[in-house]
């Protein structure tokens, strides 16, 4: 059976002598940029909110500061604990990779936080406004993992399987494009309608945990699990185990916030 086979991009998007731009590093850019023009977008959306320019350009700097604490920091913890307790100092070698999404959510929950502490906004308020902003930055990094042929699938025989050279000559599930698609495109689809108009306090937020918490553990069946934890408790992966806690948490918070006035 023919199979697709990756393309192998460069991960070297452009080089200029000794400067190296990855493709990597552009889609976090890219992510950023989308963070700011959407964010525009949505104040203008929810004038009554009172959100500026400047309060959007400070909430990029808080959540760029979160995202990339939190995902090194909960790598460390979630993934390989044992290994970097005994080597301690890389942990500060980003260079190397490894990052967590559900370590760099609760990054950005803490600097949100701060946020509002600062600027006198409750927690909700920030994180309701943000949600919506969020899934096209995912759905770039997911973007980003394809284009470098990473964070491959599991081996499968469907007709769209896709052989990972780098990896391997086993067809594998594109767990990458599963990934952009739910996690990034539909999740947008769904919290930019939803956020459209003024909610009860926490519900945008409790919405974007749901769905992203659900996306991401069905798309987990279809990734291969890190070979230095393989499946866990109930054959399920690590990054399904910390989506279990986002979806109850959203449930959680989604019914609280029925009981709040909009």
């Amino acid at each position: 059976m023919a199979y697709l086979i990756h393309p192998q991009f460069d991960p070297v998007a452009i080089s200029i002598g000794p400067l190296s731009v990855h493709w990597y590093g552009l889609m976090y850019l890219l992510a950023f940029v989308l963070f700011v023009v959407l964010g525009r977008v949505h104040a203008k959306r929810l004038p009554a909110a009172g959100w500026t320019n400047q309060a959007i350009d400070d909430l990029l700097f808080y959540g760029a500061l979160g995202v990339v604490l939190g995902g090194r920091l909960g790598y460390v913890l979630f993934y390989k604990p044992a290994y970097f307790l005994s080597n301690p100092l890389e942990t500060f070698a980003l260079w190397q990779g490894g990052m967590s999404f559900h370590g760099g959510l609760l990054g950005v929950l803490f600097a949100m936080w701060l946020y509002g502490r600062k600027h006198g906004r409750s927690f909700f308020e920030v994180t309701d406004f943000i949600a919506p902003l969020v899934p096209l930055g995912l759905a770039a990094g997911r973007m980003g993992n394809f284009i470098n042929g990473e964070l491959v699938g599991r081996v499968t025989d469907v007709s769209w399987a896709m052989i990972f050279p780098r990896t391997d000559y086993f067809p594998r599930h594109p767990s990458q494009l599963y990934q952009f698609a739910c996690e990034g495109l539909l999740l947008f689809a769904l919290l930019w309608w939803y956020a459209s108009k003024p909610r009860p306090r926490a519900a945008v937020s409790a919405v974007f945990l749901m769905g992203y918490g659900l996306a991401r553990f069905v798309a987990e069946f279809g990734r291969e699990p890190d070979d230095f934890l393989g499946l866990l408790f109930g054959n399920l992966s690590m990054g399904q185990w910390l989506s279990l806690p986002m979806i109850l948490a959203g449930i959680v918070m989604y019914r609280y916030s029925q009981r709040q006035p909009v």
